[in-house]
């Protein structure tokens, strides 16, 4: 399966219930998460606000079906009959002001080390009364920017941007931040690694870089999340 990117004019999230799981499935997703654990001690079984399917009209809207799961949950992909699980995830296209896209290389203790990928992350569902709509989206795509770079940037600078499906199935929510000057995006990721070493967490990010066409994008070291060399070709211009 190939990425793809979707023009959205029309968004609209229901919830439904978990998928079933036969006694058999739950053990092997469990130590499927247990050895994962082992081996990388650095992950926890959050709750994620899954995919559970969707539906396009033709005419820019997307009816988003989603359920609230952890991330233990991954451990179905493969599994012979085991219901699909898909991911809902946001990530932020951070230009400079001379034109660059902001990527940033997993660290060691994430669950995808050494992978290039703009900010961004799985959605977090929504709380007991809050809904899963744009806001959300944005709020939370605003918060992984934060987290990630050290960025100051407010949620509703965001401009929402094409809908992403990856090479997994899972579906992303694609934002714009402000341009900012390069020599700030870089100082700002380095400040905040460095209060997070102080602190005694590791960077999601250990390293970033500025892209400026495909062809740098490809010489990264490395491997790049699916849907990278695609929204960063739109975005460019390539």
């Amino acid at each position: 399966m190939t990425a793809e990117l979707w023009e959205v004019s029309r968004l609209r999230f229901e919830e439904t219930a978990p998928p079933g799981l036969t006694a058999a499935q739950r053990t092997a997703m469990d130590h499927r998460w247990a050895a994962a654990v082992t081996a990388n001690p650095a992950l926890f079984d959050g709750p994620v606000a899954a995919l559970a399917g969707y539906e396009r009209d033709g005419a820019g809207g997307l009816s988003v079906s989603w359920t609230r799961l952890t991330y233990r949950y991954r451990g179905l992909r493969g599994l012979p009959d085991a219901p699909a699980v898909a991911a809902l995830f946001v990530a932020v296209l951070q230009p400079s002001d001379d034109g660059r896209l902001l990527v940033g290389r997993m660290s060691p203790t994430t669950s995808a080390p050494g992978r290039w990928q703009p900010p961004g992350g799985t959605l977090e569902p929504p709380g007991d009364g809050a809904a899963l709509d744009l806001g959300l989206l944005r709020s939370h795509a605003a918060r992984e920017l934060a987290e990630e770079t050290g960025s100051d940037t407010a949620a509703h600078a965001l401009v929402p941007g094409p809908v992403v499906l990856d090479a997994r199935g899972s579906l992303g929510f694609l934002f714009v931040a402000p341009a900012r000057p390069a020599c700030e995006l870089r100082d700002r990721h380095a400040r905040s690694a460095r209060a997070e070493v102080a602190a005694g967490v590791e960077p999601e990010f250990d390293r970033v870089d500025l892209i400026g066409s495909l062809s740098e994008l490809r010489a990264l070291p490395g491997p790049s999340v699916s849907y990278l060399e695609l929204a960063a070709g739109r975005f460019l211009g390539a």
